[in-house]
């Protein structure tokens, strides 16, 4: 009796432990929490079967064998104990695993009978007294079908042909004559075109499979339905799967043993001479791979699952292929073989769509099917209804049908243990598709440490993608739908607050790479207490360099400013655009500047506004949108929006005048100068003469130089040249002797020296001056500085008769330079090279 009990309670473990992972375990734990209860459980049954269900979950997501085994155990423990005190117990348990698990094989021993049941129903031959079980009759060699179950194909395969490549090359064991079996995982986020590409690549090689290819749906088994993505695992999924390839290999219903372990042996035994290739179609668990690989040496097992499943990898040498969404030209393929009318009508149009969809082949397939079945659709206006992120799903998907891009992804959110499902839904909210682990841990308020073991589950699930560098990258689509379970699952509060988790962590980080650039740099913002205990990584020696952190985390902190500013957390919002100028003021990207800046100002004004601020406060804020203000003429006049620019130097005048800071007033006339050097060059003297006064009044050593910089330059133009020669002369110097030498001004200052001794007649020292400048410019990556050094260099040459590649050298790289920066001076330079280019050379007159 004592085996008997032991093997029921294993048999109900198996089938118990199964239905944990499934939908179908909220039923089952309500009525095996009234089974514990009516022999003797307590009322915390149902809560302590919850957790459990939890740690395993956990367990098989991270691959931990060890861990699933524990709560196993823990579970045929209880069971038994139960069975010991009361042998009764055993009939009703076996009923209850055969209600929730219909197909599981459970034999208990009846007390009444004495006799062995196995459920759900009696057959086979009896032996050894009551013992029941099943013996499968042989499959003869000459009467074994060769199996070719791969579904049709309806539609026409395009793209992938180097990942159908990379998989001939992962099946070398049926060309080689191998002894052993090819196990190879193809993983990638749903909807990415797993399937379609694993039975192409089926189809070319059936000639190395001769005994035939055998496929299992396993989305199918777990719904009951092939075509329907479902949540499901357990122990059914693997009994079925086996079932339906003994029976690809001609074993009868009635032959067919019930176990698992029996089905098992039996596909080993009838498997032993072919050579077959198996496709197992969505797999969620690395033993249901197991369990089904075949014996025959030569043969092949093809997985397909959304997860990368690295304990098949880790412990059976399985070789893992990698799929990704289609790059642009790839996704445009696709979409004119399913649309070709669309795409020929307006191929931009088709360009776009195929971005929107991100290049996800089952985007792609809804954007086809609407445009061939919705009359009148045009792609034009596809692209316009998809353009908006808040309805971009809805329109990925089919009026009253299931097919749709948020179905697709559902599966793989579901079976996410809850922590890691968490991060997901608040990744969503991110305004940027790329972070690193910090920002993970910042997002979802954990520690670094924890965040990355969430995101390596999120990366082992395809929902996410680790990058070269060590950051993630979220796929567009993917953070819509982490948004849409957010909205569905979070309290409303949450996106603020993460803004603010997040907003504080790019601050920190900003202010760090702001500092690391210019220790000695006019700041508004006092962030001595946020920086005191942070980390600051960029002082590490193997440390990232800041300018190149700073450029590639610029969308994500303009992302930051644009939420953040929504959500009125303005302090954060201007504090930040404040450090961010530092990647300005080497990369001259322009829109992003203007828009930086702001939206900075705009912070620091309302700031000023709110009613809980102190006295001490305001008067920051106020300096603050005067100090962001007088920057933001800077990327204004560069774009020829001189009007906004004069506004903005208005404003600024105004609040520095209320606040008592002499270097601030001194920074803002600096400013204002340049603005006239546009406008009104006379006057630009003077305001440059009263910036340089200011800075000597307060003792800012380095902003008198810089203001003394671009007096020499306005001097000169007013043709005071002497006098702009020892003024620049003086700064230069000034800037190098600083105790934390200002290297890339003082280059500036070289260049504006090169110029004047141009207009002196002095062109050997103005070029070689020149020169040196540009060298020292692109080392210190001042590259717009470096351009109007260069422009000063092609106008020397053209004048000396240099040879005709020398400026038109000099004339194209100043032009890549303002074309990547959006620079309007381009026009004006692009027609220059334009015109040497069709003259004669030296003899052209600029």
């Amino acid at each position: 009796m004592e085996a008997e009990l032991t093997a029921l309670a294993t048999t109900a473990v198996a089938a118990l432990t199964g239905l944990m992972v499934t939908e179908s375990w909220e039923q089952a734990k309500l009525r095996l929490a009234g089974w514990f209860r009516r022999r003797g459980g307590d009322e915390n049954t149902q809560s302590e079967l919850q957790a459990a269900g939890e740690e395993l979950a956990n367990a098989r997501v991270e691959g931990d064998a060890r861990a699933a085994g524990r709560v196993e155990e823990r579970l045929r423990e209880r069971l038994l104990g139960v069975l010991q005190d009361d042998p009764e117990a055993a009939g009703e348990l076996a009923q209850l695993i055969t209600d929730l698990a219909p197909h599981a094989s459970v034999t208990y021993i009846s007390s009444v009978s004495g006799g062995m049941h196995h459920g759900p129903s009696f057959q086979g031959a009896h032996l050894h007294g009551d013992i029941t079980f099943t013996v499968p009759a042989p499959v003869s060699a000459g009467t074994r079908p060769r199996p070719n179950q791969l579904p049709a194909r309806t539609y026409r395969f395009v793209n992938r042909d180097e990942q159908i490549n990379e998989l001939r090359q992962a099946f070398p064991a049926a060309r080689t004559g191998s002894d052993h079996v090819d196990l190879v995982v193809v993983s990638g986020v749903s909807g990415v075109g797993k399937t379609a590409t694993v039975l192409r690549f089926a189809e070319t090689v059936q000639d190395l499979y001769p005994d035939g290819q055998l496929y299992v749906p396993f989305a199918g088994l777990r719904d009951g339905s092939a075509s329907t993505p479902s949540v499901g695992t357990g122990v059914t999924d693997v009994s079925e799967a086996l079932a339906m390839c003994l029976s690809g290999l001609g074993v009868g219903e009635g032959d067919m043993p019930r176990t698992v372990e029996a089905r098992a042996n039996l596909l080993r035994s009838c498997s032993a001479d072919l050579r077959i290739l198996l496709v197992l179609d969505d797999v969620t668990e690395p033993a249901h791979v197991r369990t089904l690989i075949p014996k025959g040496p030569g043969s092949g097992v093809l997985v397909t699952s959304h997860r990368t499943l690295g304990e098949l990898v880790a412990r059976d040498d399985a070789t893992p292929v990698g799929l990704k969404p289609l790059d642009d030209h790839g996704g445009l393929a696709l979409l004119a073989d399913l649309c070709p009318r669309a795409v020929d009508a307006d191929q931009t149009a088709a360009e776009r769509l195929v971005r929107l969809c991100g290049g996800l082949p089952v985007a792609l397939r809804i954007v086809a099917a609407r445009l061939k079945t919705e009359e009148g659709l045009t792609a034009a206006e596809l692209v316009e209804e998809l353009s908006d992120e808040t309805d971009r799903l809805a329109g990925l998907s089919l009026p009253a049908e299931e097919l749709s891009v948020s179905a697709a992804l559902g599966p793989s959110y579901r079976l996410l243990p809850p922590d890691a499902a968490r991060l997901y839904r608040l990744l969503g909210c991110l305004p940027t598709s790329r972070f690193d682990a910090g920002v993970a841990a910042a997002t979802a308020d954990v520690d670094t440490r924890v965040a990355k073991r969430l995101l390596r589950i999120l990366a082992g699930a395809s929902l996410v993608q680790r990058e070269t560098d060590g950051r993630y990258v979220m796929h567009d689509l993917i953070r819509l739908h982490a948004r849409e379970c957010a909205d569905r699952e979070e309290p409303a509060t949450v996106e603020a607050e993460l803004i603010w988790r997040v907003g504080t962590h790019y601050l920190v980080l900003t202010a760090f790479a702001d500092r690391a650039i210019k220790k000695k740099r006019k700041r508004i913002a006092d962030l001595s207490a946020l920086l005191r205990d942070a980390n600051d990584p960029f002082a590490a020696p193997d440390g990232p360099a800041p300018l190149v952190w700073l450029n590639t985390e610029r969308a994500a902190i303009l992302g930051i400013l644009r939420t953040a500013s929504r959500y009125g957390w303005h302090t954060l919002v201007w504090q930040l655009a404040e450090a961010f100028t530092a990647l300005f003021l080497h990369h001259r990207y322009l829109d992003s500047w203007r828009e930086s800046l702001a939206l900075g100002a705009e912070a620091a004004a309302a700031a000023a506004t709110e009613v809980d601020q102190a006295a001490g406060e305001v008067t920051e804020a106020w300096a603050a949108e005067a100090r962001l203000r007088s920057l933001l003429s800077r990327p204004l006049m560069d774009l020829d929006r001189h009007d906004e620019a004069r506004t903005q130097l208005e404003q600024a005048l105004l609040l520095a005048e209320t606040v008592d800071d002499l270097v601030l007033r001194a920074s803002v006339m600096e400013f204002q100068g340049r603005y006239l050097d546009r406008h009104d060059p006379g006057n630009a003297v003077a305001a440059y003469r009263r910036s340089l006064a200011l800075n000597v009044e307060a003792g800012e050593a380095r902003g008198a130089a810089i203001a003394a910089v671009f007096l020499g330059s306005a001097l000169s133009v007013g043709g005071e040249h002497t006098e702009a020669l020892a003024v620049l002369r003086r700064a230069h110097d000034d800037l190098l002797a600083d105790e934390e030498p200002d290297v890339r001004m003082a280059a500036r200052a070289l260049a504006a020296i090169g110029l004047v001794r141009d207009r002196l007649g002095d062109t050997g020292a103005a070029d070689r001056d020149l020169k040196e400048a540009v060298g020292i410019l692109r080392e210190r990556n001042a590259m717009h500085y470096a351009a109007e050094a260069l422009v000063g260099l092609a106008g020397i040459a053209q004048r000396t008769g240099a040879d005709t590649d020398v400026v038109r050298d000099y004339l194209t790289e100043a032009l890549e330079i303002y074309e990547r920066d959006g620079n309007p001076a381009a026009g004006e330079l692009r027609r220059w090279r334009q015109e040497w280019d069709g003259s004669d050379g030296p003899e052209a007159d600029h």
